[in-house]
């Protein structure tokens, strides 16, 4: 029952968007949003952070706030998984420059549509993929919630499909070769269980970095990368010490990474962007 009632979920927010595309016309490619941090272009179809960005004018308030604090104007920032750059363009104002990697071709249009709107001279864009592997990769370009656009997950969940969205190939890379000899000081990454592949091809980095935010979905690791909390922790542990559990407002030490995850894991409890230091 509560699958159905999920499913019924998805499936209205799905007609919501196509009412919003069809009212505003076929050749409405986008809906300006304004919030304190500048104008956004958002996909009218997009329900999700294109959703949150024209109705309450913010996206991920709190959490933004907390990984700004990380960073000063000195700093390097890279961000995996822009969507349309709600986030990029607060961190731009920020710091020194940010890498800013986006692997739907849709919302990278959006996404350089933004960086020019907020003159973010500051930002490069990578339209590409992060893995492990120099890679093409079969990815759902999902049109409901674009910002849950993802590589082709191992396990088909209707979650991933309910809107039935185009399947593409996307250029993918390995970032410690695609960005060689750059260094950042925070890596912001959110790009909907390809994490495990991702860190893999990003050790070089990670170990330079001060700070990594990595969402942390449980069906995310299952379904889309097929691994458990070890299997991500065995990426990350080695270059931090420390991590904060926004959800939980929990800190926990080397040690504790593991079995605070698995508990997490276990119970399905998802957290927007865990926190790991130095």
């Amino acid at each position: 029952m509560l699958k159905l009632l999920r499913y019924l979920k998805l499936r209205a927010y799905m007609f919501a968007g196509k009412a919003n595309k069809a009212l505003l016309g076929v050749n409405a490619v986008a809906v300006i949003a304004h919030n304190k941090d500048g104008l956004f272009a958002t996909d009218p179809e997009d329900m999700g952070v294109g959703q949150e960005l024209r109705k309450l004018g913010a996206y991920r308030e709190k959490e933004l706030q907390r990984v700004l604090s990380y960073i000063d104007n000195n700093d390097n920032v890279l961000i995996v998984g822009t969507h349309v750059g709600a986030m990029v363009i607060p961190f731009a104002k920020r710091c020194k420059a940010v890498a800013a990697i986006e692997a739907n071709p849709d919302t990278f249009a959006l996404l350089e549509m933004n960086l020019r709107l907020n003159d973010a001279h500051n930002v490069q864009a990578y339209n590409i993929a992060a893995s492990d592997k120099a890679e093409t990769i079969d990815f759902v370009s999902s049109r409901t919630n674009s910002g849950g656009a993802k590589r082709m997950p191992k396990v088909r969940d209707f979650r991933y499909f309910y809107d039935s969205p185009e399947t593409i190939a996307v250029p993918a890379y390995p970032l410690d070769e695609y960005l060689k000899d750059q260094t950042f000081s925070l890596v912001f990454m959110d790009i909907e269980g390809s994490e495990y592949f991702a860190l893999k091809g990003m050790q070089n980095i990670l170990a330079k970095a001060q700070t990594l935010s990595v969402e942390f979905i449980p069906h995310h690791l299952r379904n889309v990368s097929g691994i458990g909390p070890r299997d991500f922790l065995d990426l990350i542990a080695p270059h931090f010490e420390h991590l904060l559990i926004p959800t939980l407002n929990t800190r926990v030490t080397k040690d504790g990474f593991l079995p605070a995850l698995q508990k997490m894991f276990d119970q399905d409890q998802v957290d927007d962007g865990l926190i790991f230091t130095k």
